[in-house]
């Protein structure tokens, strides 16, 4: 999950549980909308975790060899 994806959730889930009064047969939107807006926080928390940590550096002890040279073409 992306920072801009746990965004969404919790935006549509802070709708769902502060703005929207719909009676829904059997499902509790309000109840829905704070799963949702949960989920999004730990996703966003774990998304800017992740983008926070270092990655490692690779260096090359030896560089790449150079290429052989070939002798100048003299038949022209």
């Amino acid at each position: 999950m992306r920072i801009g994806t746990s965004i969404g959730l919790l935006a549509v889930g802070l709708i769902l549980a502060l703005a929207v009064r719909v009676d829904v047969g059997g499902v509790d939107l309000e109840l829905v909308g704070w799963i949702l807006a949960v989920v999004g926080v730990i996703g966003l928390v774990a998304s800017l975790v992740l983008a926070r940590q270092t990655r490692p550096v690779v260096r090359r002890g030896a560089e790449y060899p150079q290429p052989p040279t070939h002798p100048p073409d003299t038949r022209y």
